[in-house]
């Protein structure tokens, strides 16, 4: 099986121009152009995390990007920003041409993207909201289960459960997200109606990952069980056990108020953690399947390991 003919009906690879359907998160203080560049130049899709940059930065990041690919990439941009307006704006200014919105509402924007030739994609973690996508008439879904890393869906449902549901709910191309990092987990993906993969633990362990090095060194010592969801009357967010995961697991089995566990948190908790490298008290976003990650590799060989992966398991069907 050539590798060149494997997706060559893909819907996914059609819609975006690319050779594999991998599409990378856009993770806060990880996904930035040099890991979007690489992860495009592999050939899947690298996405820009805009979540964890001004629009100034943001903007050098997609100047940056432009030099360094001449491959399809994207933009992540959570509706929850706080300069939404003026990253909308920005992202029709530079011409941006996919964005992957996600935690709001896919109506809000859909249509502006669309008025200006840009190519939408909604994040969901639930057939309802999957629906919701459909209406708002996004050009491709990505259904994320709980296992994935940072902020998380309220339905605590699965990848393996949501893939199927979502399936029968829209027609849409769809992507599945959470707790994949093999070439067999995209096959079981794939199997259950997805048409590509979106990963973003593995690409945030990569070394184009701008994560520090301390936070990369502690995600590779995680056992099964090291992650766990919590932080659910703020935002639901999975992450790496730590001091500051105990301060806050003390205070939500104590009944702790919103506020409260905001001051525990801090101000930048995520930058701590996974930018500056403050492993005991930081916040350190990342998915369920840490634990199975042993090494810190090149984006090409962790997208030639996927590939080779799929292929083999495909065959062994």
């Amino acid at each position: 099986m050539e590798q060149t003919e494997l997706f060559k009906n893909n819907r996914i690879c059609q819609l975006f121009g690319i050779q594999y359907p991998i599409i990378s998160g856009g993770m806060v203080w990880c996904s930035g152009w040099h890991l979007a560049a690489a992860v495009s130049n592999a050939g899947g899709l690298g996405l820009l995390g805009a979540g964890s940059m001004h629009p100034e930065t943001l903007r050098e990041h997609i100047v940056k990007l432009k030099r360094a690919t001449r491959k399809p990439w994207g933009v992540n941009v959570p509706l929850m920003y706080p300069n939404i307006e003026e990253i909308m704006q920005l992202l029709i200014a530079e011409e941006v041409s996919i964005v992957f919105t996600s935690a709001g509402s896919p109506k809000k924007y859909t249509d502006l993207l669309h008025a200006h030739g840009i190519k939408v994609v909604h994040v969901v973690s639930s057939s309802k909201f999957a629906t919701k996508c459909d209406l708002a008439g996004v050009d491709a879904i990505v259904a994320e289960g709980f296992e994935a890393g940072g902020h998380n869906g309220r339905e605590e449902t699965t990848t393996l459960t949501l893939i199927p549901q979502v399936r029968k709910a829209t027609t849409k191309p769809l992507i599945a997200a959470g707790g994949i990092a093999s070439g067999q987990a995209m096959l079981a993906t794939m199997v259950l109606g997805a048409e590509a993969v979106q990963i973003g633990t593995l690409f945030a362990l990569s070394q184009e990952s701008s994560a520090s090095e301390a936070f990369k060194q502690a995600c590779l010592q995680a056992s099964e069980g090291d992650t766990m969801l919590c932080l659910k009357k703020l935002a639901p967010t999975r992450m790496l056990r730590n001091d500051l995961f105990s301060r806050i697991n003390a205070a939500e089995s104590e009944g702790a108020t919103p506020n409260e566990l905001q001051e525990i948190l801090g101000e930048k908790a995520s930058k701590r953690g996974i930018f500056e490298g403050d492993v005991m008290n930081g916040e350190l976003e990342i998915g369920q399947i840490v634990s199975a990650i042993h090494s810190i590799d090149s984006v090409e060989t962790i997208v030639q390991n996927l590939i080779s992966e799929y292929v083999k398991a495909k065959r062994s069907l």
